[in-house]
């Protein structure tokens, strides 16, 4: 008689094989939370004193239908300083595409490793693995200064692979062009609440295609 059981005849996972389970698992429900987090109404509010102005729903549409169709749903996306994109460009890209926020407001650390703190002031201080990493970043600097300009340049040709947005001041327009050869295009964002400065939208690729 065999000292076996019924038990026996049930198949086991390898070690090896539990551990990529477990961490498939583990990314499921990040990715799941992630959802939560973006669906949800987290209403964080303009920080005035951060130099803070949202994009009103019409320019946030246009600017996430030009990032998509220009580097597509599978893109890394990077947004410096202009966090009010995220919500809705996180919740149309693809499963493989990748959107991160780059931003000093540790409260939109809520979208977990999506957010990276950044200082502008300390532009090199990246994660040395997105070093020309993403197909596309998009700024909006908090301050129009061509010193903030120059350092958040400098951070941008740091982590971008190819495509550039910038939304900042019109004033800007010839610092855009010397900094990072980023011509104006006709697309003007708009915020909620209604600035005095005249803004622009500037590029180094041609968005009337998009």
């Amino acid at each position: 008689m065999s000292c076996n059981s019924d038990d026996d005849d049930i198949p086991q996972l390898s070690i090896e094989t539990f551990a990529v389970l477990q961490e498939f698992y583990k990314e499921q429900e990040e990715r799941e939370l992630m959802r939560k987090n973006v669906d949800s109404d987290t209403n964080i509010q303009e920080n005035w004193q951060l130099s803070q102005f949202w994009y009103d729903h019409e320019t946030i549409e246009k600017l996430t239908s030009i990032i998509l169709k220009s580097v597509g749903h599978q893109g890394k996306i990077a947004l410096i300083s202009c966090p009010s994109i995220y919500p809705m460009l996180a919740s149309k890209i693809g499963e493989n595409g990748e959107v991160e926020i780059y931003e000093y407001d540790r409260r939109f650390s809520i979208y977990g490793n999506n957010f990276k703190f950044y200082d502008y002031n300390k532009p090199l201080e990246v994660p040395e693995n997105r070093t020309s990493y993403y197909d596309l970043v998009i700024a909006d600097p908090p301050f129009l200064s061509e010193e903030c300009l120059s350092k958040t340049a400098d951070t941008i040709k740091c982590i971008a692979r190819n495509k550039i947005i910038l939304c900042t001041g019109a004033v800007m327009a010839p610092i855009a062009e010397k900094l990072l050869n980023l011509k104006k295009t006709d697309f003007e964002p708009r915020h909620k609440n209604n600035l005095a400065n005249e803004f622009g939208c500037f590029t180094n690729f041609d968005i009337n295609v998009m």
